[in-house]
């Protein structure tokens, strides 16, 4: 049956190509955008400014599912500005979403929230889970735990399912992705260990992605906070060489960590993003049958590879 799915963040990578995924299913997708002409082909557009309650609060009265996906990229240097900017978009997007649903006549039965894999400390010891994982420390754990707060905080009718789902790095031949980013590297020579390549480097594919925000809107005995993340989370020494092996460069040019440091200030970002031990298993997902169609790092890399077509064309429900 034909489901009304509102969108936030639909501009992004991510909202882009769960967008594209859920209309061809047959879906009709409202996306909140700031900015006219902004929304993917096939989306019916609605102005916000995220901060704000408006007419655009309308759009979530008889709609079935939201899905928020808003917030400031994280790929930029952490300085006074951009934290705040990076909170606040989060926070704030998410708390007037609530204030709007709490008016809403005939609310939206789901709530999908994006939340982050970073919530939990650098772990090489051991995976962090839903159940037992620990959080950890910092500014972009801060920033997880107010958005979180701020979701499950949000005052909405019982009739209202909520889920944050707790993002790993999604994987995605599309250009400024992470997958774009390291795959430029490799090919020029560059995609060696970063740092001392220990650190877990947890990942999803983006058909996977998509697929399981459709599948937590179809549970109805499924909310609470879930771990995305594939089964295999690779070392980043494991993650570069299987991006040389399917690029088919034979070495890559280490990356110690003052390398790093330097051009991560370069490239006006910060070492944290591929420092980090992200170490995540998806427990509750697993244990409430989802199953991944891309489990192992290999078989995603071939699918993904440049070549392939998959630049920008959108996941389909095969």
């Amino acid at each position: 049956m034909k489901r009304r799915i509102v969108i936030a963040g639909v501009t992004g990578f991510l909202g882009r190509y769960l967008a594209r995924y859920l209309m061809e299913g047959g879906d009709e997708v409202i996306g909140l955008v700031r900015k006219e002409g902004t929304a993917p082909v096939g989306v019916r557009e609605v102005l916000w400014d995220g901060v704000t309650l408006g007419d655009w609060g309308e759009a979530l009265d008889g709609a079935d599912v939201l899905v928020n996906l808003a917030g400031r990229s994280v790929n930029c240097r952490y300085d006074a500005r951009h934290r705040a900017e990076i909170l606040e978009s989060r926070t704030a997007s998410t708390r007037i979403l609530g204030d709007a649903i709490s008016l809403a006549k005939r609310p939206p039965r789901v709530w999908v929230n994006s939340s982050t894999l970073t919530i939990y400390r650098h772990a090489e010891d051991g995976p962090q889970d839903e159940v037992g994982g620990e959080l950890g420390s910092g500014f972009s754990v801060e920033v997880a735990k107010a958005w979180e707060k701020a979701f499950f905080g949000a005052r909405v009718p019982g009739v209202v399912r909520k889920v944050a789902l707790r993002t790993s790095v999604v994987l995605a031949n599309e250009p400024k992705t992470v997958f774009a980013v390291l795959w430029r590297l490799v090919k020029w020579g560059l995609g060696g260990r970063m740092g001392n390549g220990r650190q877990r480097v947890s990942w999803v594919h983006i058909d996977d992605f998509c697929r399981a925000v459709e599948w937590v809107m179809e549970r109805d005995e499924f909310e609470g906070v879930a771990n995305l993340v594939a089964p295999e989370v690779p070392s980043n020494r494991e993650f570069m060489a299987a991006l040389r092996g399917r690029a088919g460069v034979p070495m890559g040019l280490p990356a110690t960590r003052w390398i790093l440091e330097i051009g991560a200030w370069a490239l006006r970002t910060e070492t944290e993003l591929v420092t980090k031990s992200r170490w995540g298993v998806a427990r509750r997902l697993s244990e409430h049958g989802f199953r991944f169609r891309w489990p192992r790092l290999e078989g995603a890399l071939a699918d993904l590879a440049p070549g392939r077509g998959r630049v920008m064309v959108g996941v389909t429900k095969k």
